[in-house]
């Protein structure tokens, strides 16, 4: 049994209302935990003086550089000590999820046992950077603990200005939509990075995520420094059998508010059947006995809103891989970033696409090492470097689907532009 508990007016008010709280949580584990008991007296202290009480400092495991997060209390009393002792300490190790975020029972039971053991009991599933959140240790605690959950073959992340753990949608597994082995790109980067992971050594943080199809349900476009999305490049795939069942359940109405309505660039047409098109780039499904859709494969653009509307009569394509894209990032300094297309399509299939990865993933690293400043994400240097010279840092060839928009202006000053390839000569002879 606990200590005593204290007194938390202001916790209590979050549990009034209609939806469950967090409160109701951290009370059912503080009934065995004086650690929890404290973090609740902690907790409505910074409720009522609307202020945070956490500070930083420096907790690791042997031979790790990252992977924790510490958290000392700045609550002392008059001789410098801790008012709320047994949370004075509370610690965070992240530990790597498998790819796809696999688990079965036993792990996870094994989990909350060791946290019970060792830490508050509190654990979080998943963070914003994908990994197990064991949340609520003491420094004497968090090798012990990172010893047992080792022991079961798991690693902590990354934390501090590190390669960042990576995260990959359930994809080839379960997911009929998926354009490529997302577990094992993922398994592939991790093992190659590792060492980034483990001691961070960059200007700042460097995230890669996987998402098997343009639905991307990891939010890696936005999210990762590196997001690799799975997409095909050939013609759509139909099946008519279940286009014609979805149409007689949904209708003409739906047909064409909810599929060809809705389609961004408008590649998709209802026509009579044998109006339809005959060129190579156009798919076509009949939806009832006179009428059929018919897909300009070369407007798509892959959005897969139509593939989720009419999922089994529509499907991506046979030739599948990835788009690669750079710079994607949450509010910093100046502003959400979405990834920048760096790579419109790669292959992963063969071992030798996969080294192909990895190669691309170092040369991005390697740039950003030596060119982002302190505290800076790769976009933002992207944004300050410009696209053309980090395309030319990570050996990369400029291609029309980076072009984010057209210009507003069509007109080019070319007076200067004879000078100009006389002086890049001129460097070129000397060197």
């Amino acid at each position: 049994m606990a200590k005593k508990p204290h007194d938390t007016p202001n916790l209590d008010q979050l549990e009034s209302g209609p939806w469950p709280s967090f409160v109701t949580g951290l009370k059912r584990l503080a009934k065995d935990k004086d650690s929890m008991v404290d973090l609740l007296g902690h907790l409505e202290h910074s409720y009522k003086t609307r202020q945070g009480y956490w500070k930083g400092g420096t907790v690791g495991v042997f031979g790790y550089g990252g992977g924790v997060i510490p958290r000392f209390t700045e609550i002392k009393d008059a001789n410098d000590k801790p008012v709320f002792k047994d949370a004075a300490e509370f610690h965070t190790l992240r530990v790597m999820p498998p790819a796809g975020m696999h688990y079965n029972t036993d792990i996870l039971r094994k989990f909350c046992d060791i946290w019970e053991k060792h830490g508050s009991g509190l654990i979080a599933f998943h963070g914003q950077s994908g990994d197990i959140m064991f949340q609520g240790c003491s420094t004497e605690g968090v090798q012990k603990a990172f010893d047992e959950i080792n022991e079961l073959g798991f690693d902590l992340g990354g934390a501090g200005p590190a390669v960042r753990t990576s995260m990959s949608c359930v994809g080839h597994a379960r997911c009929e939509q998926s354009c490529f082995d997302e577990g094992r790109a993922h398994r592939t980067i991790v093992n190659t990075f590792l060492d980034d992971i483990h001691r961070p050594a960059l200007p700042y943080k460097f995230k890669f995520k996987f998402s098997g199809c343009a639905n991307d349900c990891m939010n890696s476009i936005q999210r990762s420094d590196m997001a690799i999305i799975g997409t095909w490049r050939d013609n759509i795939q139909t099946d008519e059998v279940l286009a014609k069942k979805w149409f007689a359940k949904h209708g003409m109405n739906e047909l064409v508010n909810d599929v060809i309505g809705m389609c961004p660039t408008r590649a998709i047409q209802l026509k009579e059947i044998k109006a339809v098109s005959k060129d190579a780039s156009v798919s076509s499904v009949a939806v009832n006995d006179t009428q059929a859709l018919e897909f300009n494969n070369k407007d798509c653009v892959r959005c897969m809103h139509c593939i989720n509307v009419m999922t089994g009569a529509l499907a991506p394509g046979k030739d599948r891989g990835a788009t690669i894209l750079a710079g994607g990032k949450r509010t910093l300094k100046i502003g959400d970033l979405m990834g920048t297309v760096i790579v419109p399509f790669m292959k992963l299939e063969t071992d030798e696409d996969f080294e192909k990865l990895v190669d691309l993933g170092k040369r991005a690293i390697d740039f950003f090492a030596e060119n982002a400043l302190e505290h800076e994400r790769t976009g933002e240097m992207i944004e300050r470097i410009g696209l053309t010279n980090y395309l030319e840092g990570i050996e990369l060839e400029a291609d029309p689907s980076m072009v984010s928009a057209p210009r507003t202006n069509p007109y080019i000053r070319m007076d200067g532009w004879d000078e100009e390839v006389a002086r890049v000569k001129a460097k070129q002879a000397a060197a």
